[in-house]
């Protein structure tokens, strides 16, 4: 039987664990630290529009990984900046019968456009995924999850392009784990046009208006649009999708707030953020093909020195963005 080996029990992984649970889908939850300790004790706490509920889930310490089958599918739910670590540790496990789990299916669903190429140097059989979830994980052994009626859209395909069989059948285990899912083929179109989104999560980190942070935030997305196109890249444009999200939303007082994404998240545990892999990869390719992205520049730099010094989301000014030092 197929199982999925989520590997990351923060926001997405955990949630995505708790659906499996739900919904009779054999896996098995690896994390680290705090985060699974306590589920493996107490189980997750799982908030959604509906109800809270304590869920008991098949979750282990990464110390102690499960042996692998062959029918098992590998799903990487790390932030970017682990998928280094997480992809060197999982693809020389071995695989009972023999083989490694290099050559098992894997699942990246971070955001950027980094993880896959740094997987592929390890995987065999990459599936890319790009996911749109209000998720929450701020306190230790809970997540919280708003999307209503489903919890989150899912576009996945074969990296870096086409679809097989394997990818037909993880889309369709993810819908039956009720998220809006759909396979494509173009699947890094799809994750340039969430990046362009993701580039915005920084400026939540500081202390705007409402209006100066729109401006702000509408202007390094713009410019992440220039610097993709003049990269080839072509973003996927929301009216391609096969799969009707219209009805889509975060529910009201579902304990998701506005400008709290993950950076944010990551910010406030006092963890390691992506922007590195968000706006980093924005300049990355602006300096490759030898145009400039000011704004990406400047605000990765700016969330460097907030990490650098400490800080919390809040405490410095987005006027700092183009000036500090």
């Amino acid at each position: 039987m197929t199982r999925y080996i989520i590997i990351g029990a923060g926001a997405v992984g955990a949630s995505l664990a708790a659906e499996f649970e739900t919904h009779g889908i054999a896996y098995v939850l690896v994390g680290r630290g705090a985060q699974i300790a306590h589920i493996v004790r107490h189980g997750l706490t799982y908030r959604r529009p509906q109800a809270t509920r304590q869920i008991r889930l098949q979750a282990v310490d990464s110390a102690t990984p499960p042996a692998l089958r062959p029918d098992d599918r590998l799903v990487l739910t790390v932030k970017t900046q682990d998928v280094e670590a997480a992809t060197e540790f999982w693809a020389w496990q071995p695989v009972d019968g023999g083989g490694l789990a290099s050559d098992l299916p894997l699942v990246t669903v971070q955001n950027g456009l980094a993880a896959e190429d740094i997987a592929i140097r390890r995987f065999s059989r990459l599936y890319a995924a790009s996911v749109k979830i209000p998720a929450r994980y701020t306190v230790t052994g809970e997540v919280v999850v708003g999307g209503m009626p489903n919890l989150g859209v899912v576009t996945l395909g074969r990296y870096p392009h086409g679809l097989d069989d394997t990818a037909r059948a993880i889309a369709a285990d993810l819908a039956t784990a009720g998220y809006l899912t759909e396979a494509r083929a173009d699947i890094v179109r799809w994750k340039a046009e969430k990046l362009i989104h993701n580039v915005t999560n920084a400026t939540e980190l500081f202390d705007a208006t409402p209006e100066a942070r729109a401006a702000f935030a509408g202007g390094v997305a713009d410019e992440a649009r220039t610097v993709l196109a003049a990269a080839g890249l072509d973003p996927a444009h929301p009216s391609e999708r096969t799969v009707d999200i219209s009805g889509w939303h975060v529910a009201e007082d579902s304990g998701i707030e506005r400008g709290q994404q993950s950076t944010w998240q990551s910010f406030t545990r006092g963890t390691s953020s992506e922007v590195d892999y968000l706006n980093g990869e924005i300049v990355r390719l602006a300096r490759l093909n030898g145009i400039p992205a000011p704004r990406n520049a400047a605000l990765q730099q700016a969330v460097a020195r907030l990490a650098r010094n400490g800080g919390r989301p809040g405490s410095v000014a987005l006027e700092a963005v183009n000036g500090g030092a």
